[in-house]
């Protein structure tokens, strides 16, 4: 009895601590997820208040948030629309992996760590944070945005690459090599393929399936639903992130929006719960002997993710202030650069990794929403002083035709 009045009293105050940070937030138009972050760093590991018996409670609460954030993600779009992304966005796949993956293996060789910590490392720099990302593109209003579609493209192609990456890196931490994972990548490669094949050939059949003029029956039909194929993924070595995308993309129509209405309060609830438990995890006192290695990292890798988003964005016809709103979006890393930093650790193939990989995730998960915001204009505005020109009446620079879209483009927020 009076263990569970001590969880009641430290998860109210956790659920009470985080909306009195998000009014806060609200009130200055900035991001609440950097304050959910040090509200962790405060009550986790070496904090000033570590807590006890909610822990648990909290670590499930965060993977609920992060399959929700990805579910309610995939609701935006359909089947027809995932498959269309991915098929003119791969090239932007293949470039985000060699721009952003290369520095974090570099960083490890640099290091003396050796060629199995350089994968690994290379694996925490590469992946951007869906769920951090999910989120801010919610807050900031962006998710109609026409450049919204082409960071959505990179994100799924960086989560089904897990599918492949995963298990590689399992197999090798093991010292089993490539041969001895063959089956677990066979595996979750075929269970990607299955969950994809089925979301866009018989997304209407699910969508009549879950359909109910109940809101109560359709808000249980779909979080089950929801759950279910993200666990059965999970199992499968497959990303929960990923099966419950494609839950999302494979609802359409009414059930989508229905669905969509429902489901966003418990999004932010859980998602807020998911940035916390992120910092009650990392002890504060072993963040500053590998600081400034982590600093660098994140400075380079941050401005690969923009080279990245920008470049995406502009193949995809996408005017330049989307470019660089696509490109600072990407910045933030945190879920699977944490999972795979964990598998590192749990190894022991290097010490300094964990600490390294955490600093480095904390550094770009803080600063990942501030770019997300402030790229576009403090580049819009750099770009017009250096292009500055007087010109005749009646004419415009190429500036302002590269922003103005096309007559038969939809309208870019």
């Amino acid at each position: 009895m009076h263990s569970s009045a001590i969880f009641l009293i430290e998860f109210g105050a956790i659920i009470l601590g985080l909306g009195l940070l998000g009014r806060f937030a609200g009130r200055f138009q900035f991001s609440p997820i950097p304050l959910y972050l040090l509200a962790g760093l405060a009550f986790g590991e070496g904090g000033l208040l570590p807590l006890g018996t909610s822990e648990e409670f909290v670590a499930i609460g965060a993977e609920i948030g992060v399959i929700l954030l990805l579910l309610m993600l995939g609701l935006e779009y359909t089947a027809t629309d995932l498959v269309s992304n991915l098929k003119t966005q791969y090239p932007a796949g293949l470039v985000d992996a060699a721009l952003n993956a290369l520095p974090g293996a570099a960083m490890a060789l640099l290091l003396g760590w050796g060629p199995v910590a350089a994968v690994v490392l290379a694996g925490v720099t590469w992946i951007s944070s869906s769920g951090v990302i999910a989120k801010v593109l919610g807050d900031l209003g962006r998710l109609g945005n026409r450049e919204t579609p082409v960071i959505l493209s990179i994100l799924v192609l960086e989560d089904l690459s897990m599918a492949v990456y995963l298990p590689i890196i399992t197999a090798l931490l093991a010292g089993a090599g490539l041969a001895a994972g063959s089956a677990t990548l066979a595996i979750a490669l075929g269970v990607a393929g299955l969950v994809l094949v089925v979301a866009v050939r018989y997304g209407r059949h699910i969508s009549r399936f879950v359909s109910s003029d109940d809101p109560e029956k359709l808000l249980l039909v779909v979080l089950g639903l929801t759950l279910l194929v993200a666990g059965v993924a999970q199992q499968l070595q497959v990303s929960a992130a990923v099966g419950a995308f494609l839950v999302g993309i494979a609802l359409s129509g009414e059930v989508a929006e229905g669905a969509h209405g429902l489901l966003s309060p418990l999004r932010d609830l859980f998602a807020a719960v998911f940035f916390v438990f992120f910092g009650l995890h990392t002890d504060p006192a072993s963040i500053p002997p590998v600081l400034l290695p982590a600093l660098a990292l994140a400075l380079v890798t941050a401005g690969t993710k923009i080279t990245t988003g920008y470049w995406a964005a502009k193949r995809a016809g996408i005017s330049a202030k989307g470019r660089w709103r696509a490109g600072g979006t990407l910045v933030a890393r945190g879920e699977f650069s944490i999972v795979i930093a964990g598998l590192a650790v749990t190894s022991g193939i290097e010490p300094r990794l964990g600490p390294l990989a955490t600093a480095y995730v904390l550094i770009l998960v803080i600063v990942g929403p501030l770019t997300a915001r402030f790229t576009e204009p403090i580049a819009t505005r750099l770009t017009a002083r250096r292009h500055h020109r007087p010109t005749a009446a009646g004419t415009e620079t190429p500036q302002d035709r590269d922003l103005v879209p096309s007559p038969d483009a939809p309208i870019e927020k």
